[in-house]
């Protein structure tokens, strides 16, 4: 990118995969797949082994066939606190920022992201790079399927951005670290929701090691903001229903967490589509919950 080159404004937080195709050659852009693929070892229902992460098959398979111009980040080698012995956190802002810049992220770029398999990969990213304080990025609703299923073009041709430069104005109200957690908890706090699969929210699969949820956390699992059959999220009219138990579109804030914080990022962007943004994201979720066996958890349906 040249000095004269300025970034538009992306028209939302979602992208569609015609508007994607229609501004391909915008030269601000900047389009990612930060696929990953996990393996839930042990995942038997009553055993827990720990994740196998992949992200060389998601290199070569963006490498055989993407969208073209975009560039591939390797999210566990490139974008996740290596100095944590806990999986997927977010490293410090100011590395997190260094991180992106060299990919080719800076103040004038527009920066678009997807995944495969799932978009909670793509709406991590957006999270992450939210929390920093660069709001000009959105996720492509209906990831790389949509794209393809589409017959929008695509090509093989491997390129990489030049580094960018990116300043940080961080937001720490997006995150909520254990201590807050409890905090939350003994003052019945904001609405707490999970967004794992609703057999591991009330323990009929035991993926972490101790099953169940955390006590008051309502279900709204990550799959149910998602349109199955075009792998699109829902419009907000029928997401607010999924929503309504909880009551966490009316509240001033909102708990979210997951397994290791990366498809509750699914709920905040469902939510954020249904005008609510006051959210923190429980980076450590169960893969810390789980540590400390004194923490509760609840089995069962109710919160």
């Amino acid at each position: 990118m040249t000095d004269h080159e300025t970034s538009f404004t992306l028209p939302n937080y979602l992208v569609s995969t015609d508007w994607l195709a229609r501004n391909l050659r915008e030269t601000s852009l900047r389009i990612y797949d930060v696929t990953l693929y996990v393996e839930y070892k042990g995942d038997t229902g009553d055993s827990f082994g720990g994740y196998n992460l992949d992200s060389e098959t998601a290199r070569k398979e963006w490498a055989e066939s993407h969208i073209p111009g975009s560039n591939f980040i390797d999210l566990k080698s490139e974008l996740f606190d290596s100095n944590n012995s806990i999986p997927f956190m977010m490293p410090p802002p100011e590395s997190f920022a260094e991180a992106i810049a060299s990919r080719g992220v800076s103040e004038n770029t527009s920066v678009i992201l997807f995944s495969k398999g799932c978009q909670m990969w793509a709406t991590r990213v957006w999270w992450m790079l939210r929390s920093i304080g660069f709001d000009n990025v959105a996720v492509l609703d209906g990831g790389w399927e949509k794209w393809e299923r589409e017959n929008h073009p695509t090509d093989n041709v491997v390129s990489k951005y030049p580094k960018g430069k990116l300043s940080v104005n961080p937001k720490p109200e997006m995150w909520i670290n254990k201590d807050q957690i409890l905090e939350a908890m003994a003052s019945d706090g904001p609405p707490m929701l999970n967004a794992l699969p609703h057999e591991v929210y009330t323990g009929e699969l035991n993926r972490y090691g101790r099953p169940g949820h955390l006590p008051g956390s309502h279900s709204v699992p990550y799959e149910s903001v998602i349109n199955p059959n075009t792998g699109e999220f829902l419009k907000p009219n029928v997401l607010r229903p999924l929503f309504a138990k909880s009551r966490a579109l009316d509240a001033d804030k909102v708990i979210a967490y997951c397994g290791g914080g990366i498809s509750a990022t699914m709920a905040c962007m469902a939510m954020s589509l249904c005008g609510q943004d006051n959210v923190s994201l429980y980076d450590g979720s169960m893969n810390e919950w789980v540590l400390d066996e004194t923490l509760p958890l609840k089995l069962g349906e109710e919160p």
